[in-house]
């Protein structure tokens, strides 16, 4: 098998040009994966597996900013993702999300505490999470960043491309916008495709009668998604929203970093979509 993985939120890598970025990233991936193989005991037959990453996240970052990640640091467009996301989120009536500072915290806080997280952790991600989504949504940062990726598709020729997070919006929309690359797999994990008002109505190409669509150059698509990943919402939004997903049924990832891409990497249900590719 030969894969790209398209990684998600934070994993800007400062201190590093993009291709060693890239490579480091590729190694980590490269060592989940094979951690899948053994979740049986046992190793699955099947050729060797060489996975690369694309790495785009330095295209997000705010240039010169030296700021902490925190909700006081997001600008208006990043708050008001924030408060779209939350507004999907199943907050109690007596909750007010709204897109302020003061709200937004009052909301974290509450789903801090109905999942059992810390609401540092959780203010800290969903600071990190928003600025890069933000980035990417506005141009010319989105075509950049779609450029670097059919790059990466264009030279690795992987038969698999994997997807995590904000990775899932990047690798849709690329291939939609590079028909020439043929994947013979995309698989999209913990994936915000399907965010209501955040997400889905801003993706390109757009929505046809309320419904996305599998970018024609791939073969098949599968999408996993613990069911208390809170950027994979609406649960089974994926498969509701977009014709010609396949979506195992939600089993959880892991108890608290749900989101986390190693973890998804890591499990069976990857390993038997991978495996059964081979077959």
């Amino acid at each position: 098998m030969k894969a790209l993985g398209v990684h998600g939120v934070g994993n800007f890598l400062p201190d590093q040009p993009p291709d060693q970025a890239a490579a480091h990233l590729a190694k980590i991936w490269a060592g989940a994966l094979a951690r899948s193989k053994t979740h049986n005991g046992g190793v699955p037959e099947g050729g060797r597996e060489e996975v690369a990453v694309a790495y785009y996240s330095d295209l997000l970052s705010r240039r010169g900013s030296q700021g902490p990640d925190d909700l006081e640091s997001l600008n208006e467009f990043e708050r008001e993702l924030v408060g779209l996301w939350l507004e999907s989120c199943d907050l109690p009536e007596a909750t007010a999300a709204g897109r302020s500072t003061a709200p937004l915290r009052q909301a974290l806080a509450w789903l801090a505490r109905s999942r059992g997280l810390g609401r540092p952790a959780v203010e800290w991600f969903v600071a990190v999470c928003f600025r890069e989504v933000a980035a990417y949504l506005r141009d010319p940062v989105r075509e950049q960043v779609r450029s670097r990726v059919a790059e990466a598709l264009a030279k690795q020729q992987p038969t698999v491309v994997i997807a995590h997070s904000l990775g899932s919006v990047v690798a849709y929309e690329t291939l939609w916008a590079h028909p020439e690359l043929q994947v013979d797999l995309l698989v999209t994990l913990g994936s915000p495709l399907a965010l209501p008002h955040a997400v889905f109505p801003r993706l390109q190409p757009a929505p046809v009668e309320k419904k996305g669509r599998r970018p024609p150059n791939v073969t098949r698509w599968v999408n996993i998604a613990d069911p208390g990943d809170l950027v994979a919402i609406p649960p089974g939004g994926v498969q509701n929203g977009f014709l010609g997903v396949q979506e195992p049924k939600g089993q959880p990832i892991h108890a608290f970093d749900f989101h986390k891409a190693v973890n998804y990497l890591a499990t069976p249900q990857l390993r038997e979509v991978l495996d059964g590719q081979r077959t």
